[in-house]
């Protein structure tokens, strides 16, 4: 026991403290994809159709589905994310690569185990993907920004959870959520000029603040073959970032918007599974997400109550996966993810800080059994380019003009899994 608590305790010390430099990940607007290198392999399928310790950070009620174990895993993430900025009368035209900081290498752990037959707890540590971007060459120069341009948005989850099976094969699971978050914004001074608090908008290194929410999940089987489940993510509700109140709406705030999905799977034959999920995420509900530019040409500034945001609207994300177990010691895993893009064509000149516009997320994963009680997981996942093209999205205040975003994101992952 005393092994498995003090394996536990560093594993999750470790993936804490290693995902605090910095956090990008394959992403659903700025949400995971997936979580757990099993359900990635998957397409990030695992509502209804869990498979390691790290579902519980999606689905709390599956803690009774996965016996006593502990999973760790590290992923190494590049992103190719930039702008180009065609027809502007302020000089911004140019094509502009936001890749300044790559690749990037982020763990994650969880932990689950049974306290009786009908009750088990557990605990995950991950980050809820994030944003970067740095761009060497500033694509607001020629409106006197100076040094490079960039965002960097850490967002750490960390889920206690307890599930209780409360009738045969149905589980429902229950998770307080604290997120530990970072910002930083660089090379926007211009933007300073049209903000309730110009000193509070641009180059003030990385500000930190934590946040608290709940997340609920139901599990349950129909038959002996079909598994269903369904989650609700409250929103986050977290300290304002007070070296940037004079960019983000309400002088700072920047909660995690609430989500909510849905979920199925069938074992279609002794060897193979097959699952699908939807799911909402409500960008459109945290000012600072959802607000869209237009509020600045109507006199409210940057960091006001109502003010300008990123004009990210909710999105709809679709996932389908497979899990084929080819022997004893091997299982393989195939599935693709399609999601709304968050950023409107009117909406993306202040995403040229925030591009997160990918749609699909083609991957592919396999798990050896090494022992007994340990198994090694692996996966790739790639996005293709998205670009959302600029449709009267620079104001004649800036210029006039369009600005152009995309990403295309590469992935790979390995994760060890103890069966406890």
């Amino acid at each position: 026991m005393s092994t498995h608590l003090s394996r536990l305790s560093l594993a999750l010390a470790v993936s804490a403290a290693a995902l605090i430099p910095g956090t990008a990940q394959a992403t659903d607007g700025y949400f995971l994809n997936g979580t757990g290198a099993k359900a990635k392999g998957a397409g990030g399928v695992e509502i209804a159709m869990p498979q390691d310790a790290l579902a519980i950070s999606v689905n709390p009620a599956a803690a009774t589905e996965l016996g006593h174990r502990l999973d760790v895993g590290v992923e190494i993430f590049v992103p190719d994310r930039g702008a180009r900025i065609s027809g502007n009368q302020a000089g911004l035209d140019g094509d502009y690569s936001g890749n300044g900081s790559n690749p990037f290498i982020l763990p994650e752990g969880a932990y689950v185990r049974p306290l009786s037959d009908k009750v088990s707890v557990g605990i995950s540590v991950n980050g809820n993907g994030g944003m970067n971007t740095h761009y060497k060459a500033n694509p607001f120069a020629s409106f006197g920004a100076t040094g490079p341009a960039g965002v960097n948005l850490r967002q750490i989850m960390i889920s206690p959870t307890v599930a209780v099976e409360f009738a045969e094969g149905h589980s429902i699971g229950v998770s307080p959520l604290f997120v530990i978050q970072s910002f930083e914004l660089h090379g926007a001074q211009p933007f300073a000029a049209y903000s309730q608090e110009p000193a509070k908008v641009s180059n003030n290194g990385a500000d930190w603040t934590t946040g608290a929410g709940v997340r609920v999940g139901y599990l349950g089987s129909v038959g002996d073959n079909v598994k269903i489940g369904a989650f609700y993510q409250s929103k986050v509700w977290s300290g304002r970032f007070d070296d940037y109140a004079g960019l983000f709406a309400e002088g700072g705030d920047f909660d995690i918007p609430a989500s909510w999905g849905v979920g199925a799977s069938v074992k279609a034959s002794d060897r193979l599974t097959v699952g699908a999920d939807y799911k909402r995420i409500e960008y459109a509900g945290v000012q600072s997400v959802g607000n869209t530019l237009a509020p600045l040409f109507e006199g409210v500034p940057f960091g006001a109550d109502g003010g300008p945001g990123f004009g990210w609207r909710d999105i709809d994300v679709w996932k389908v996966g497979a899990v084929y177990q080819a022997s004893p010691a091997l299982t393989l895993r195939a599935g693709y993810g399609r999601s709304d893009n968050p950023v409107p064509q009117s909406q993306t000149l202040l995403n040229v800080f925030a591009p997160g516009v990918v749609r699909g997320h083609y991957t592919l994963g396999a798990t050896v059994g090494l022992a007994d009680d340990v198994e090694l997981t692996g996966y790739v996942m790639r996005a293709p380019t998205q670009t959302v093209r600029g449709s009267g999205s620079i104001p004649m205040p800036f210029g006039g003009g369009e600005a152009d975003v995309h990403l295309a994101e590469t992935a790979v992952g390995l994760s060890f899994g103890f069966i406890l």
